[in-house]
C-alpha cells in the first residue's frame, strides 16, 4: 500500500501536469497517418518525411503501418475512422485507381468514403529494355521497338510484378495503342520482375523510374521512353511514350486522404500544413533522393485527379482482363 505522503506527491504531480498549457490538447490531438504498406518502402518513407515536416503546424504526427491485401486493409481502416481530422491515410494508384476494377468487392468505396487532402508526389514510370536484348535486336528507340513488334508478332515479351499490377496494365495499354502483341510474363512482385529483365528472361518492362534508375545509369537497362506527359528531369534525354503514342500517360502517385465527413475547414487546415511542407526545400531535396516530385494541390484538384485516374484504369484493367478474385 502506498504511503500517504507518496499518494499526495503523485496526486500533486498529476495535477501539475494537467495544469500545463497545452497538455490536454497534446494528448488529444495527436494526428496519425495510416500507411497501408509495410515500413521501409517509398510510401512509408515519404509519409514519415511529411510527418516530421508538419509538426510545427499540427503538433505530434505519427505513422502507423497497416499492410495487407494489396493496401486494402489500411485504406479500409481510414474509411472507418472518426472524421475528426486526426486519422489520415494514403491513397495510391492501386487503392484508388486500379483496385476498384481489379477486385469484385472492396472493403471501402474509393469515391464516397474519403475526403481528399492533397496529392503528395508523382514518380515517373519508364519503359526499359534489357540492354543486351536491345543491342541484339537493334532497337534504339520506342519506334524501333514498335516496328520490331509489328514485324515479329509474339516474339517480344515483357515482365511485370503480377497480374493487375501497374506494370502489367501499362504493358497492355502500350500493346493496344501500338498495335503489337507481346507475351506478358507475371512475376511475384516488382523486384523479381526487374531481376527477370536484367537476366534476359524478358525483353522489356514498364518500371518505376526510382527502381530502374541505377541500372539505366550502369548501362544494364536501356530506357526507351518515360510514361509521363512530360519528360523527366531525372532522365531528360529520354523521350515520352506520348511523343510516339499520343495520349499515353501513366505515373505512380500517392496522396493524403481523410475519412468522408471530415469538416471542410479541417481539410483546409490539413491541406495548408501538408502543402507548405511539400513546397519546402528540405522536403523537396529528400523526395529528390527517391526520384519523386512533390505534387501538392487543392482538395478539389486531388479529388478530380483521382476520379480521372479511376476512369482511366477501368479501361486498362478491362484491356488486360486481369482479376484478383
Amino acid at each position: 500500500m502506498l504511503h500517504r505522503r507518496q499518494l499526495i506527491t503523485r496526486s500533486a504531480l498529476v495535477s501539475a501536469s494537467l495544469a500545463l498549457p497545452g497538455f490536454v490538447m497534446a494528448q488529444a490531438s495527436t494526428t496519425r497517418i495510416i500507411v497501408p504498406f509495410a515500413a521501409g518502402g517509398p510510401i512509408d518513407v515519404t509519409a514519415r518525411i511529411l510527418a516530421e515536416a508538419v509538426k510545427g503546424a499540427l503538433g505530434t504526427v505519427i505513422v502507423e503501418n497497416r499492410p495487407g491485401a494489396g493496401g486494402n486493409i489500411g485504406v479500409s481502416a481510414v474509411a472507418k475512422a472518426a472524421p475528426d481530422g486526426l486519422t489520415l491515410g494514403i491513397a495510391t494508384t492501386a487503392s484508388h485507381g486500379i483496385n476498384p476494377w481489379l477486385f469484385s468487392k472492396l472493403p471501402y468505396d474509393p469515391a464516397k468514403d474519403f475526403a481528399p487532402i492533397t496529392q503528395m508526389l508523382r514518380v515517373p514510370n519508364v519503359l526499359v529494355m534489357n540492354a543486351d536484348a536491345a543491342a541484339r535486336l537493334n532497337i534504339n528507340s520506342l519506334g524501333d521497338l514498335i516496328a520490331y513488334g509489328k514485324a515479329n508478332p509474339g516474339k517480344l515479351n515483357y515482365g511485370s510484378g503480377g497480374n493487375g499490377s501497374a506494370g502489367h496494365l501499362a504493358g497492355e495499354l502500350f500493346k493496344n495503342q501500338a498495335g503489337i502483341f507481346a507475351v506478358h510474363i507475371p512475376y511475384n512482385g516488382g523486384n523479381p520482375a526487374q531481376l527477370g529483365l536484367l537476366s534476359g528472361q524478358v525483353d522489356f518492362n514498364f518500371d518505376n523510374l526510382a527502381t530502374a534508375a541505377a541500372n539505366i545509369r550502369s548501362g544494364k537497362l536501356k530506357a526507351l521512353a518515360v510514361t509521363t506527359a512530360q519528360r523527366s528531369g531525372v532522365v531528360p534525354d529520354v523521350p515520352t511514350v506520348a511523343a510516339t503514342l499520343p495520349g499515353f500517360e501513366i505515373d505512380t502517385w500517392w496522396g493524403l486522404i481523410a475519412p468522408a465527413g471530415t469538416p471542410a475547414d479541417t481539410v483546409r487546415k490539413l491541406n495548408t500544413a501538408f502543402g507548405d511542407a511539400l513546397k519546402s526545400p528540405e522536403v523537396k531535396s529528400r523526395f529528390a533522393l527517391l526520384l519523386a516530385e512533390p505534387a501538392p494541390n487543392t482538395p478539389e484538384q486531388f479529388g478530380d485527379f483521382m476520379n480521372r485516374e479511376r476512369a482511366k484504369y477501368e479501361r486498362m484493367v478491362k484491356l488486360s482482363g486481369a482479376k484478383v478474385d
